[in-house]
């Protein structure tokens, strides 16, 4: 049997449950903006488009993991598994 993981983000210190895609999208839109970046910095500096960021941040949930990830990090937002995996 196996457990499901249930993720929780860390923006800027500050412990909150993410369990949505529109939820994960604001806490990257507020730590982007709280950094003083727009959208396309932000694209930038992940060597993406100006396009997927402004869906992240609206929610869109057939987003990239892979590309939601490193904005989520290049903002200072931390992903943390919690609870194990049984098999």
């Amino acid at each position: 049997m196996i457990s499901l993981f249930v993720c929780a983000f860390f923006p800027l210190g500050k412990n909150a449950m993410i369990e949505d895609a529109l939820q994960f999208g604001a806490a990257v839109a507020t730590a982007r903006k709280a950094l003083g970046l727009t959208q396309r910095e932000l694209a930038l500096a992940i060597n993406s488009g100006e396009r997927f960021i402004v869906d992240l941040e609206a929610g869109k949930p057939t987003a990239q993991l892979g590309k939601a990830l490193a904005a989520a990090r290049a903002v200072g937002l931390r992903l943390t598994a919690i609870g194990t995996a049984q098999g």
